[in-house]
């Protein structure tokens, strides 16, 4: 493999697209495919799946984004040692991968704060659970994590940086509102019907761990779905299918409207750190390092 064929696969990986690339290189279409068909070749495998409407990395293909990113970035660094004129502004990707609750609801500001600070980067967000968010971090597919629970892995590094309250919410209805008026304890839940998010959920696993602090053990549940979306699950709550345990970041605004009742887990509050991931194998890109020092000027993060 050559330094060309990486930097077009690269640039095809960013713009999803073979004809943008070959602007970009001052190439022709035929030229960059023949690079891609190339690599493909002597790394045998496929490393886009390829359709009339769109150009996305397969599973091997995003197994390799990140190296050939740096390999690229690394030629550049270089290029630049030895150049007299003036330096191009910094331009970078950071590839992230976070679970649910903080890339709805805490990504959004850090990323625009980012930009912000340095206009040329770019992001390049994959949202999943938490499992897969540090499969994605330890396996080299992404530069940094973003999750709502901790999974012990070996050479994986969490920072803390944002304390998420866990609420029980349910309907806005008439039985429960007499429950919030009369009940000084969680007791009634044993008797509720559940919805609640998907294993491999940062908030399912730390809402079982919370219940079970309660004296509520998951096999005692009655589960009556499971969903791998935050606002499907408060919107079953909010037409009575069940009662969850949720983010109070995801569930507040419903809330306020009134959609829905919440109950603290704990009269000071059941609280779960959301936390950035990094993997102790793959040291951080410049890019990468500023986005961690940023999340901690925001909010305090605590490394202890």
């Amino acid at each position: 493999m050559n330094l060309k064929q990486i930097e077009a696969f690269v640039k095809i990986a960013n713009n999803s697209s073979f004809s943008r690339t070959a602007k970009e290189l001052f190439l022709t279409q035929p030229t960059v495919s023949a690079y891609i068909t190339s690599l493909e070749e002597e790394l045998g495998t496929q490393l886009f799946a390829r359709t009339t409407k769109a150009v996305e990395l397969t599973e091997d293909g995003r197994k390799i984004y990140l190296y050939a990113r740096e390999m690229v970035e690394l030629a550049s660094k270089i290029q630049h040692m030895f150049k007299d004129e003036k330096k191009e502004p910094e331009a970078w990707e950071i590839v992230i991968a976070a679970s649910t609750i903080p890339a709805q609801y805490l990504l959004p500001r850090i990323l625009a704060e980012y930009s912000r600070r340095y206009p040329y980067s770019r992001f390049r967000l994959v949202e999943s659970d938490s499992s897969g968010v540090i499969d994605d971090v330890m396996a080299h597919k992404a530069d940094i994590g973003f999750v709502g629970t901790a999974v012990n892995r070996a050479y994986c590094e969490y920072i803390p940086f944002y304390q998420d309250e866990l609420v029980v919410v349910t309907a806005n209805s008439e039985k429960y509102r007499a429950i919030k008026e009369r009940e000084t304890t969680l007791d009634w839940l044993r008797g509720e019907t559940f919805v609640l998010r998907e294993d491999g959920s940062g908030t399912r696993r730390e809402a079982m761990r919370s219940l079970t602090e309660l004296g509520i053990e998951e096999r005692d549940l009655k589960v009556v779905a499971n969903f791998g979306n935050t606002d499907a699950v408060l919107m079953s709550v909010r037409e009575g299918i069940g009662v969850s345990v949720i983010s109070r970041l995801a569930a507040q605004d419903y809330i306020n409207r009134g959609e829905l009742l919440d109950f603290r887990l704990a009269e000071g509050g059941q609280f779960r750190a959301i936390s950035m991931v990094t993997s102790q194998m793959h040291p951080a890109s410049e890019a990468t390092q500023k986005l961690i020092s940023l999340v901690e000027k925001l909010y305090g993060a605590d490394r202890a």
